[in-house]
């Protein structure tokens, strides 16, 4: 390679980890596995080397993790927060330990070995045995703080109980969203008409950098602790740290092990690439650590990495197969999503027959044609997706895949949403799929709760033309359901109880029901309560709505177009006739004079006499308001046990009046 080709190279590489760098820490969006990014900036690293007089100021090489957010305040960590050097190769492991023990000069060296969890990297800092924040490692120096985001994940001691705890300390993990946890949300996010996530890690990012973090339905967070730094506690090695975390509380794996020989480290990488499967959080490799904190000081650190560390990064299991078609599915919410579908093949344990493509501009990516060979992953060991196309086996005669123009439902022309690449269908009308998809959100446990309505009996009930629109279901005979296969008369009678006892649901679960863009189970509640009924909702502004906490202009917008609709009027208006509940339950007044009329409250920890929801109703029902974070204008924050430290901080500092539990059940009366 010449210097010119070298240069600009160099330049190409840059830019494009820079951009894969960008995607994957600020949007938790990647569209490239770790291995290809990894190899990618290997590549960079190994120019730069040969040619350091091109080497760009701010070069990715030279960086650690990401760029802060401006939407999160900053905050510099007491200890570097480096990111470790990595490779995909046991020759290189074999170099590191053999490298270590050069260094040490025949010491007596222990390795721990840990698995890498796949999520994102958080430092929890301690004060008087309190939580006082949570920070990414951002680019390693300082990170952005995400205290109260990381209030979901519930594993994370708020206090700490101990005689030895010391005045200050620093505890670091990983933050990730269970394999469990992540498939639940995917499959809410298909039932609502959204593009499922790509991993555990995306969701996990996602939830821990959303700047409204108290809106939509709760992600179950979890959190592993790797490692504990004090300059109180003189310790002796990594694991003395990692047996003090366990003992004062904190959430450790217990796949760790200590090892003294090279055969023993690579018997642990052996293992649990075998085994990862069956833990119940995504790995992508195992991190071998020296274990002296004497001999780590003395091996000391490079610009980006320790030395006394490095990270054995598995593979993504990857293999070729045909792909045979592209088909195409339409949401709730009228989204086109295009499907690869594949000659049948073995991976990470199951057969996959399909993968998701994602949207236009991934086909435009990877240039696919039909029958051409693709290779496979799963992104975190779970979802199938095409990473690749091997072109050298295309043949000649082969058609480039052209995402659809109509819809493949009932043909409608689609509509192109450019900032996000997607393509929807706009005939909300007679368009099937989006139809029994919106239904099958109506009858929701969450939304109208009409549990003898599941999707089979929706499709038969759309496809005998039975039903269109929600109101349809309140039109119903017995004859019309007692006629559908598989029914009897029990059956036919639980629907119809089923159908009419949802007309007792109240306001905000209806107006989860109807299914409003962007319009979640939280927002459902606190636009309820602030506009009090479906008229007041339809003649709010934009900027009315973004009054109401947990409304932002996304969300506004969309309910303002919501309303702009004839067919939705139409439908609200005939919802009304058939007797739900469009407004909030006239319920007692309560009297003007009572101390918690027109006062706004917010509810942290746990109570001895209530539970949290229990608590919350009481107050509504002596006219509190609740809200769900802490501002200056909140008149009372209700710390129970454990609250979290974030709130009671933010209270103290503004002014905020703390109470407990006995102040509240005397200001209710009971």
């Amino acid at each position: 390679m010449t210097k010119k080709e070298a240069k600009k190279e160099i330049a190409r590489l840059t830019a494009l980890v820079q951009y894969h760098n960008k995607l994957y820490h600020q949007y938790a969006r990647p569209e490239i596995s770790d291995y290809e990014f990894d190899q990618l900036l290997a590549k960079l690293t190994q120019l730069e080397n040969q040619f350091p007089e091109f080497g760009l100021e701010g070069s990715p090489t030279q960086l650690v993790g990401e760029t802060l957010s401006k939407n999160f305040q900053t905050v510099y960590h007491q200890y570097p927060m480096l990111s470790l050097s990595n490779t995909y190769s046991e020759a290189e492991v074999r170099q590191f330990v053999q490298r270590i023990q050069k260094l040490l000069q025949g010491e007596p060296i222990e390795f721990f070995c840990e698995l890498k969890f796949d999520g994102v990297a958080i430092s929890l800092l301690y004060k008087k045995g309190a939580l006082e924040g949570v920070v990414t490692r951002g680019d390693g120096v300082k990170g952005d703080d995400i205290t109260r985001n990381a209030e979901q994940v519930k594993t994370i001691p708020r206090i700490v109980k101990a005689k030895d705890v010391p005045p200050e300390f620093e505890a670091r993990g990983e933050a990730f969203m269970p394999r469990n946890k992540f498939e639940q949300l995917n499959q809410v996010r298909i039932a609502q008409g959204e593009e499922p996530l790509a991993n555990p890690r995306n969701a996990a990012a996602g939830t821990l950098k959303t700047l409204r973090p108290n809106s939509g339905p709760k992600r179950s967070l979890d959190c592993y602790l790797y490692a504990f730094r004090s300059e109180a506690i003189d310790l002796s090695t990594h694991e003395a740290g990692i047996q003090l975390l366990e003992k004062w509380g904190f959430n450790i794996s217990p796949t760790y092990k200590k090892c003294t020989t090279l055969e023993e480290i690579l018997e642990y990488i052996d293992y649990w690439e075998t085994e990862k499967k069956s833990l119940p959080v995504a790995i992508d490799g195992v991190v071998i650590k020296v274990n002296s904190i004497n001999q780590q000081n003395r091996l000391g650190f490079t610009a980006k990495s320790p030395r006394w560390a490095i990270a054995y990064k598995y593979k993504p299991e990857n293999v070729a197969t045909i792909l045979e078609k592209v088909a195409y599915q339409v949401g709730r919410t009228g989204v086109v999503t295009p499907v690869a579908h594949l000659k049948p093949t073995p991976l990470a344990g199951t057969t996959v027959k399909r993968a998701s493509l994602h949207n236009a501009a991934e086909i435009e990516r990877l240039g696919l044609h039909l029958g051409d060979t693709v290779f496979i992953e799963k992104g975190g060991d779970i979802i199938p997706k095409v990473t690749g196309v091997d072109t050298a086996k295309r043949k000649p005669d082969s058609k480039p895949v052209k995402f659809i123009t109509h819809c493949p439902a009932c043909s409608t022309t689609l509509v192109r949403q450019y900032e996000k690449a997607l393509y929807y269908c706009p005939n909300t009308k007679a368009c099937r799929p989006q139809t029994q998809a919106m239904l099958e959100h109506f009858v929701h446990r969450k939304a109208m709760d009409i549990n003898a309505i599941g999707k089979k009996t929706i499709a038969l009930l759309v496809e005998k033309g039975l039903i269109r629109t929600p109101a349809d279901l309140y039109s119903l005979r017995y004859e019309d359901i007692y006629s559908l296969d598989g029914f009897k008369d029990l059956s036919t009678k639980n629907v119809l109880r089923g159908i009419e006892q949802s007309k007792q649901r109240p306001f905000e679960h209806v107006l989860f029901a109807l299914g409003i863009r962007h319009v979640g189970e939280v927002a459902a509640e606190k636009i309820a309560q602030h506009c009090q009924d479906i008229d007041s909702l339809a003649k709010a502004s934009s900027e009315e709505l973004m009054v109401i906490p947990e409304v932002g202009e996304e969300i506004a917008q969309s309910i303002t177009t919501y309303f702009q609709e004839p067919k939705n009027l139409q439908l609200i208006e005939s919802l009304k006739k058939v007797g739900l509940r469009l407004s909030i339950a006239k319920t007692e007044a309560v009297p003007t004079r009572h101390p918690l009329a027109g006062k706004s409250l917010v509810i942290s920890g746990t109570f001895q006499n209530f539970e949290r929801e229990d608590l919350k109703s009481l107050i509504k029902s002596k006219g509190g308001k609740i809200l769900s974070s802490v501002s200056n204008k909140l008149d009372y924050l209700v710390a129970g046990h454990k609250p979290g430290p974030a709130k009671l901080a933010k209270a103290q500092a503004l002014g905020v009046q703390i109470i407990n539990e006995e102040t509240i059940i005397q200001m209710i009366g009971l």
